[in-house]
């Protein structure tokens, strides 16, 4: 399963990989690609929704719900 979420206050790099990290602590199974550019996070893999959105938050960013 992939699913694409809107990720907010993403500036930099150094953002981006904790995002990554965060979501990959969560759901280590998962795959994750980040686009900064976009502020959109791709997760490859049977992952929940709430315990990535948790995630992202307790990282210090804003989680916008899935990607149109």
């Amino acid at each position: 399963m992939s699913e694409t979420y809107r990720v907010t206050g993403m500036t930099c790099d150094g953002c981006a990989r904790a995002v990554a990290n965060a979501i990959k602590t969560a759901a280590p199974a998962a795959s994750v690609t980040v686009d900064l550019a976009a502020g959109r996070v791709r997760v490859d893999g049977n992952v929940d929704n709430t315990r990535i959105a948790q995630a992202v938050e307790e990282a210090g960013f804003g989680f916008a719900g899935p990607a149109v």
